[in-house]
């Protein structure tokens, strides 16, 4: 599978991830959330961003939901609930956000 972006051919893998990390930009997560028929806010780019640099920063290791809420808590100063986080990914933070963030699929069920 692979997804077009101001001219450029991403490839994903077959859960939609992008193959390379390094290729994801604003536009690429623009893109990738649209097939999701969802438009990203701020908010949206705070928890890519958070989810990348967890993934970067700590030897590829993505967050579940209990630590995205922490974090997310953190960042926006005010407590952050599960159900904070599904309005902005119904497709669970620790899916529908990891892949719209461009990080690897992850096997796991995500939750605590």
């Amino acid at each position: 599978m692979s997804l077009e972006v101001n001219g450029k051919t991403i490839e994903l893998d077959d859960n939609g991830n992008l193959t390379d990390p390094a290729l994801w930009d604003e536009d690429v997560a623009k893109a990738l959330a649209a097939t999701d028929n969802l438009e990203l806010t701020q908010e949206h780019f705070d928890v890519l961003n958070y989810l990348r640099s967890e993934y970067f920063d700590n030897n590829g290791e993505q967050p579940m939901e209990r630590m995205i809420n922490k974090g997310m808590s953190k960042i926006w100063g005010k407590k952050v609930s599960s159900k904070d986080l599904y309005q902005l990914f119904p497709g669970a933070p620790s899916k529908q956000g990891n892949r719209i963030a461009g990080l690897p699929y992850v096997a796991r069920k995500g939750g605590y």
